[in-house]
């Protein structure tokens, strides 16, 4: 996951067992008793927290949380006890609270009373908000600052933050039969024998004054909601799979569930659905993680590429700005909604400064493309695609080598700008730090494909011209990548390349991505594969981001030495693409193994101790959970053992199954490819059935061949 604009350090922890309810942009982080109270905890809008506290006392005390329970992700179910009524040594009240979060946050309490005397009881909700910026709150760096304003108004408690610019932002908390005062609300209930007593709060935003609408409106049934009917739409619409292993089963489920809770829309067109990147801080629009998702998860659905790709589309760089980093045709980093400007270089809402998601925005395109799918928008988005392609061999290539460089253009930017973008993220072996600009391995794979795209587009459109020359800077910028990453006394490509142009020589994961682009030679290709699986960098679970004797390994480390489900998913599909099926079901293995252990989700990284050492994951107290790319894992790990890649345009798809033992059999309905929605059953290596294919598409049962500049096989995949 990327940091914020200003901030290249690892976010702040939750905390030990903290709950995280996600809907749109809207997020809610809070103690497993439903408690508001630590410094990472809230209610988040628009990237503000609009609730920094929320404690419940039943006659003076806290209650007993006893459990919780988290149902759909915007959803979670808290049951907790109050203390004993007056005369009793155990308690005799339980309250259920059944909280949902969306624009703000609705919660249901019920009191249940268990005994068989009436019971008189006292309900406060203490409540506050700082409206805290959410890159405040994450680095956990919240400023003093004036309180907000607290007013009643019609039986609602209303909290504002005025701005130097006049805006306001503010929070309207109401309870039904509530009395109502500045520091919060009280409820006197009178709950019957064996009966219950209930009341419903909401809790809504105000943008200058103006309070929206509730998501979750009281005289709506719950099935009825908009985020009830988003889940119910998106769990109909997913492909179905069948399989023997119920753990498989459960980490497949958690990964649909989890990409569907993390899809937003683009305020500005609200019919582009897009994937956020993460939460619970990166509850918004990236561009390298929302790329990468969006691919990883075309076998699920094909609607978020092109949503992303739109609304990447229409913020594509267009001027030259040094403090956002914004350069014509360059593709963001990242987008946020928060009020605070000051928290933004130059100003601005959006950060360009990224080396990687201009070329993997034309990689998507391209694969968008093979799949067959919105040939018409696809057609519309080329233009940006050209575009982003000019900023790759003008701004891009900052020195006219034909790699493309990064350095950020003032101190507020990020210091490294690829997906290892913490400040020490990119190494030497002794574990010095290279110098700018640096030139990354793996963005010169993503570019090579980027030109390969390209290619074929001419070739769709007759351009033979056209087509020639992307594929001829495609294959020179191969064979002049093999040339200077190929470091060959270590049998390995060197990480990047250094403002002198010297090889970066650590040991790490980034050259399985160059795998999977293709433009690694393939006499090298055995090398890097046994370097990838050895014990030094293969934990048991995953590839390490750096291998356990380079100078910088820490297996606590954020980027150096820990394991990232999203990158192993990317070096899995590298090995089998050329021809490496055991170490590629190795990695797959490893990961759902450790999905499993962390209850079928899988975190957005986790420590890299070999798993001789311990016989469990070992988290990553700060990893985001559920985060957009580890979600899309899974479904692209389960495309790799299927040696699954469609060219629809070309009339062909290559299907060759490679199932490890372990798994048997599994089966597909309603896999989207094209217009067509297909049907299929695996066991191994054989493919037992296969319906619904598109009119006069060929299918190979056979791997597709890893080279791409010659033969003209897809780029990526």
């Amino acid at each position: 996951m990327t940091g914020g604009w200003s901030y290249s350090g690892e976010p702040a922890s939750v905390g030990v067992g903290a709950v995280t309810l996600v809907e749109g942009s809207s997020f809610c982080i809070c103690a497993p008793s439903g408690d508001i109270r630590g410094s990472t905890h809230g209610v988040f809008f628009n990237d503000t927290r609009i609730l920094s506290a929320w404690e419940i006392a039943i006659d003076g005390a806290g209650i007993e949380s006893l459990t919780v329970t988290v149902g759909e992700p915007w959803r979670a179910t808290f049951i907790s006890r109050a203390p004993p009524r007056p005369g009793r040594s155990e308690s005799t009240v339980l309250m259920r609270a059944e909280r949902f979060v969306g624009q703000g946050m609705r919660e249901d309490l019920v009191l249940q009373n268990l005994s068989n005397e009436t019971a008189a009881v006292q309900v406060l909700i203490r409540l506050d908000s700082d409206f805290a910026d959410l890159f405040e709150v994450k680095e956990g760096r919240v400023p003093d600052r004036p309180r907000p304003t607290r007013s009643v108004l019609n039986s609602a408690l209303l909290l504002e933050r005025f701005y130097a610019s006049g805006a306001s932002l503010g929070v309207q908390v109401t309870g039904s039969g509530a009395g109502v005062t500045p520091s919060g609300l009280v409820f006197q209930a009178v709950v019957p024998p064996r009966g219950e007593w209930r009341t419903s709060l909401q809790v809504l935003p105000m943008i200058d004054g103006v309070v929206l609408p509730p998501r979750y409106p009281t005289d709506r049934a719950l099935e009825e909601t908009t985020p009830a009917r988003q889940e119910r739409q998106w769990r109909e619409s997913a492909p179905v799979v069948r399989t023997d292993d119920p753990a498989l089963g459960v980490i497949l489920e958690r990964s649909r569930v989890d990409l569907g809770a993390l899809r937003i829309v683009d305020p500005d067109a609200p019919e582009n659905v897009v994937v956020a990147a993460g939460a619970p801080w990166f509850m918004a629009l990236f561009g390298r993680d929302s790329l990468l998702t969006s691919y990883m998860a075309l076998p699920l659905d094909q609607s978020l590429a092109l949503g992303t790709l739109t609304t990447l589309a229409r913020l594509q760089g267009r001027d030259v700005d040094p403090l956002s980093e914004e350069e014509p045709g360059r593709i963001l980093h990242e987008v946020r909604l928060g009020g605070e400007p000051s928290r933004v270089p130059g100003g601005r809402k959006i950060y360009y400064g990224t080396a990687d998601a201009t070329p993997l925005f034309v990689l998507l395109l391209g694969e968008l493309r093979r799949w067959g799918l919105a040939s018409e928008e696809v057609d519309t988005l080329l233009p940006s695609a050209d575009r982003a392609l000019a900023w790759i061999r003008s701004y891009g290539d900052r020195d006219g080598d034909g790699f493309v460089e990064y350095q950020r253009s003032t101190d507020r930017g990020l210091v490294n700008q690829g997906w290892k973008d913490s400040w020490d993220g990119i190494n030497f072996a002794d574990g010095t730090l290279p110098r700018g600009p640096i030139a990354l391995s793996e963005v010169q794979a993503y570019v090579y494909s980027a030109f390969l795209a390209r290619s074929h587009f001419a070739w769709e459109s007759g351009d033979e011209e056209e087509r020639r020359a992307w594929s001829d800077r495609a294959s020179a910028l191969k064979a002049d990548f093999n040339e200077r990453f190929w470091l060959p006394d270590r049998g390995w490509y060197a990480v990047a390349l250094d403002g002198e142009k010297r090889p970066v020589d650590a040991l790490a994961s980034n050259m399985g991505h160059c795998l999977w682009t293709g433009i690694v030679d393939e006499d090298k290709a055995p090398q890097v594969a046994e370097h990838l699986l050895s014990d030094e960098m293969f934990s048991g679970w995953g590839v390490r981001t750096l291998a356990t004797s380079m100078g910088a390994y820490n297996p606590l480390s954020y980027h150096n030495g820990s394991v990232w489900p999203h990158d192993n998913a990317l070096v899995a599909a590298g090995l089998m693409r050329y021809g490496f099926v055991e170490h590629a079901q190795r990695i797959a293995l490893g990961l759902f193994d450790a999905a499993e252990a962390f209850g079928g989700r899988l975190p957005e990284l986790f420590c890299g101790f070999s798993r001789e050492d311990y016989p469990l994951p070992v988290p990553f107290p700060t990893s985001c959970s559920p985060q957009a790319w580890a979600a899309a894992t899974p479904v692209q790990l389960l495309r790799t053992l299927l040696r699954f890649d469609p060219w629809v345009p070309r009339g062909k798809a290559w299907l060759a199954p490679a199932l490890p033992p372990r798994l048997a059999t599994i089966g597909f309905d309603h896999l989207p490819l094209g217009e067509s929605r297909l049907s299929l059953d695996v066991s191994g290596n054989e493919v037992t059935r296969l319906t619904g294919l598109p009119p006069g598409l060929q299918v190979l049962h056979e791997p597709r061949p890893p080279s791409t500049a010659v033969t003209g096989v897809p780029a990526s995949g």
